[in-house]
């Protein structure tokens, strides 16, 4: 396969997590033949700061790829703001870009399809985004891979077509929503896209995914995803500065390659009733929310220890 995509891996102080996350990379098929960029977060605190520093050791000690650069910044961006610069960057020169954060596992296969997809629709400007996660859907018919509205971060790919459309300012994505668009952006109102906008603008988290949803969302755009998830996030263990321990979305990877790609452009009904009943259903009975509160809070307590 030709002219592939650059890989972008987003890291900051979790060594563990991107040696796991770097380890599942090397064992794809094309990561020989990739060009691999490491983007290092600056140390927010002094205590971040030896985190920090061993990843990058670590960072520059990676082979098993075409080329690894480190790109390491002197302050700290925040990781949304890291993001959005790196894929700018690599955007701006490759015209396309694959992204992976440091908690991410992945199929021996994901930078094969991801290869293929950005390739098989790269004229297709309705289709601005590749995900290559997918939540354990009930429903197996699925077709092996289905265009659908939501966004998932959990490793990705874009184009330049795409990317520039992606909306920063929250003001000006917010001022483009009715009730009707809440609704469908929020799933039928079975997850919380909506409330995590509003909690953006008030400051109470800094999510560029949620900016990127509903930039490709009000663009009326597209996403390809896989039936079977190519990737698994590691991060819900509560080391991450953004991520929460949770077991609902923990996922078996794919281990064989993809095959079949949809033809027609457009959202797929399909998917879209198993992904409402996965999110309508995903916290389960009060017993359950209760079993997994206490859970949070006993392994949030022996990481502060």
């Amino acid at each position: 396969m030709q002219n592939l995509a650059p890989i972008a891996l987003f890291v900051y102080n979790r060594p563990d997590h991107t040696r796991r996350t770097l380890n599942y990379l090397q064992k794809n098929v094309l990561a020989e033949e990739s060009r691999l960029f490491i983007f290092s977060d600056g140390a927010k605190t002094d205590a971040d700061q030896a985190k920090v520093e061993q990843v990058r050791q670590l960072a520059k000690e990676v082979t098993g790829f075409k080329s690894v650069k480190v790109i390491s910044s002197k302050q700290n961006k925040g990781l949304a703001n890291s993001i959005i610069d790196g894929v700018s960057q690599l955007i701006k020169e490759y015209g396309k870009v694959i992204v992976f954060e440091d908690d991410l596992l992945s199929s021996p296969y994901t930078l094969e399809y991801f290869n293929e997809a950005l390739t098989r629709y790269a004229a297709e400007e309705k289709v601005m985004h590749i995900g290559s996660y997918m939540f354990d859907l009930d429903d197996k018919s699925l077709p092996e891979t289905f265009f659908y509205r939501i966004a998932t971060s959990w490793g990705w790919a874009t184009w330049a077509h795409a990317w520039k459309d992606f909306e920063p300012d929250i003001d000006k994505l917010i001022n483009q929503f009715d009730k009707q668009k809440i609704h469908q952006f929020s799933i039928d109102g079975t997850m919380n896209f909506w409330k995590q906008m509003q909690e953006f603008k008030t400051g109470k988290n800094n999510s560029w995914a949620i900016r990127w949803y509903a930039s490709i969302f009000l663009n009326g755009g597209l996403t390809l995803n896989p039936s079977h998830s190519l990737v698994h996030n590691i991060g819900h263990d509560g080391s991450g500065v953004h991520s929460n321990i949770e077991n609902t979305y923990q996922v078996k990877i794919a281990q064989k390659p993809v095959k079949q790609f949809p033809n027609s452009i457009k959202e797929d009904e399909q998917a879209h009733q198993a992904i409402r009943s996965f999110l309508k259903n995903r916290k389960g009975s009060l017993v359950k929310r209760g079993i997994v509160f206490i859970k949070q809070l006993r392994v949030r307590y022996f990481i502060k220890k």
